[in-house]
């Protein structure tokens, strides 16, 4: 059966969607736009369809509901019909949804169990789910979970090294990025088999280790502040030293929270900004951007070797996300030292985004795949919507 699917992704100050015919073979994008600085006093919708804009202008969205409401707008503007699903990117699960799954009153009762796992990210995804049902209460939605790419990894590698009882009550690895994960995975193929490392860099960043498709461990943990160093968010530290700042600066919760993921990362390093294309532009003359991008490169660097012992070595490294896909400088700084791997960059390959850049006699293939979330998310709810009981909404 041939539907329209709406896919939204929300964060605290913007939400992209994109709407997809799926169904018959077909999956054809027709349409995407965003709502940026939702909260601010000069708000920005846009709508593309059909390779034309159709909808830009400015507002005031002051919430998530009013941003949704303008984006509801906005497709009845550009003559799109409403959908026959909407499917929703939700970046964690917790330890109870495993797998992508329709959305109804007692998922949504539940899922506010997990909100410290992810808190930068939950409570928007979970406000469009209900400003949506509100607008829509007949259409049936979908959650697609970036945790759920990882729900293979053993539990040698997703198990804490804390007391026995916290894994219990879900104190575990999860990995997020897994909707990037998948569609990469599905891009190679048949050349997914072996051993992989995909490397999903923006502004929220990590690796992930596959094997003949199946996810064995990842950067990221418990939430997505830990693993690399991101655009703000601190990546893997020491514990002592958040027991530092509670006990000798005196933080409470509020305080980390915003110094951890708003304030670290390259912005806390450079001092200047936690925009790689920023940094990379001013590297020449402000050292703390060089130094920012090159801690940059040394964390994503270890990573990647941590992710072979986990593998037994590499067949193939992926770079996806706006980083690993349009800034080839970082690609060259991180595979700089990873000779021993038998990887070797082509730098005319990488400079002009070729999508094999690694030279023709190295052992490691190295490509750029561009990643594509809301055709996953297209894809899991036309599934979740077909194998409904016929009776179902």
């Amino acid at each position: 059966m041939k539907r329209q699917i709406l896919c939204i992704n929300s964060g605290s100050s913007s939400i992209k969607f994109a709407l997809y015919a799926m169904g018959d073979g077909e999956e054809s994008a027709l349409g995407s736009g965003a709502v940026e600085r939702i909260g601010q006093s000069a708000g920005r919708i846009w709508l593309q369809r059909d390779g034309r804009t159709r909808v830009d202008r400015t507002d005031r969205f002051p919430d998530q509901h009013e941003a949704l409401q303008a984006i509801l707008e906005a497709l009845r503007e550009a003559g799109c019909v409403a959908p026959d699903g909407v499917g929703h990117r939700l970046v964690s699960g917790g330890p109870r949804y495993l797998e992508h799954c329709r959305i109804d009153a007692d998922f949504l009762e539940h899922i506010r169990e997990y909100l410290r796992f992810a808190p930068l990210h939950l409570p928007a995804e979970i406000g469009a789910v209900e400003a949506l049902q509100a607008a829509w209460p007949d259409i049936p939605q979908v959650a697609c979970f970036d945790t759920a790419f990882h729900r293979t990894i053993p539990e040698v590698a997703s198990r804490l090294p804390l007391p026995r009882n916290l894994w219990h009550e879900g104190v575990r690895k999860y990995g997020f990025h897994g909707l990037s994960y998948e569609y990469i995975v599905s891009r190679l193929a048949g050349a997914a088999q072996g051993r992989t490392i995909i490397a999903h860099l923006g502004n929220g960043a990590s690796l992930a280790a596959v094997r003949d498709g199946r996810c064995l461990d990842t950067s990221m943990g418990l939430t997505p502040t830990g693993g690399l160093v991101m655009g703000t968010r601190c990546g893997d530290l020491d514990p002592g030293v958040i027991l530092y700042l509670l006990e000798e600066k005196g933080y409470d919760g509020s305080q980390l929270e915003r110094v951890l993921n708003h304030l670290s990362g390259l912005l806390g390093i450079s001092a200047i900004s936690g925009d790689m294309q920023t940094l990379l532009r001013l590297r020449g003359s402000e050292p703390h951007a060089q130094q920012a991008l090159d801690i940059f490169a040394y964390s994503a660097r270890k990573q990647i070797g941590a992710m072979t012992a986990a593998l037994g070595g590499i067949d193939r490294l992926v770079f996806t996300g706006g980083i690993g896909e349009h800034a080839a400088p970082m690609r060259w700084s991180i595979c700089l030292g990873l000779e021993y791997l038998g990887l070797q960059l082509d730098p005319q390959y990488n400079d002009t985004q070729a999508p094999i850049i690694s030279t023709d006699g190295s052992r490691v293939r190295v490509q750029v795949i561009p990643t594509n979330e809301d055709l996953i998310i297209a894809r899991h709810t036309q599934r979740l919507l077909d194998s409904a009981p016929k009776d179902s909404p």
